[in-house]
């Protein structure tokens, strides 16, 4: 049956459009204007209580009983055990897996999210503390994973949720005034990651 996807065309909504397409899942899109203040909504809120998307309503969840999932990184691991793809069973490659995406969850996402936040500040003093706080720490988070990439096709061994959690705030560099020629293995990684089919139309999926 098709899941119900609730979304808008940020980063942690393209990392779940892609993760639908490349594991080859059958979807609906559920747009939640965010810049119309719809995730607050009581029919939204019912689904995702800390009113942010993406969330998902899988009519055939665990036991065959519809289950409502909301948080990206939690919908990514919920996709993967679902298909058996993209997060491996067991031992030290799943735990690489789940490094990845936490990394990406707790940093980048959070930080260059800052970036994003202070870019927009009209008054020059309110931005300027800001933006250098998080501008700084945006361009360290890209250096760390250059450093991973430099030794690895991949984050986490073979493609993972890791690296489609990832992607979703990478496709954002220029928004964070980065450049991807000064880290060349995370600017090798996203051509790459760019380039796949699935990848592709995760990104077509219109989401606003």
């Amino acid at each position: 049956m098709t899941i119900q996807f609730f979304a808008f065309d940020t980063p942690n909504g393209r990392k779940i459009s892609v993760a639908l397409e490349e594991m080859g899942l059958a979807y609906e899109i559920k747009t939640v204007n965010i810049t119309k203040d719809e995730q607050f909504s009581p029919e939204f809120l019912a689904i995702s209580p800390n009113n942010k998307i993406p969330a998902i309503i899988d009519l055939q969840g665990p036991g065959g009983q519809p289950i409502s999932v909301f948080e990206s990184g939690a919908i990514l691991i919920y996709l993967a055990e679902k298909t058996g793809r993209f997060l491996p069973a067991d031992g030290a490659a799943r735990i690489a897996v789940f490094e990845w995406l936490m990394f990406q969850m707790a940093g980048f996402g959070p930080v260059p999210g800052q970036v994003h936040h202070f870019i927009g500040l009209e008054n020059e003093e309110d931005k300027r503390y800001g933006l250098k706080r998080f501008m700084n720490e945006t361009r360290r988070l890209y250096g760390v994973m250059d450093k991973r990439l430099a030794n690895n096709v991949f984050f986490a061994g073979d493609i993972s949720i890791a690296d489609f959690a990832i992607l979703g705030w990478v496709w954002r560099h220029p928004r964070h005034q980065i450049d991807l020629n000064d880290f060349p293995s995370v600017k090798r990684w996203y051509e790459l990651m760019m380039a796949r089919p699935g990848v592709q139309r995760g990104f077509a999926v219109p989401l606003k």
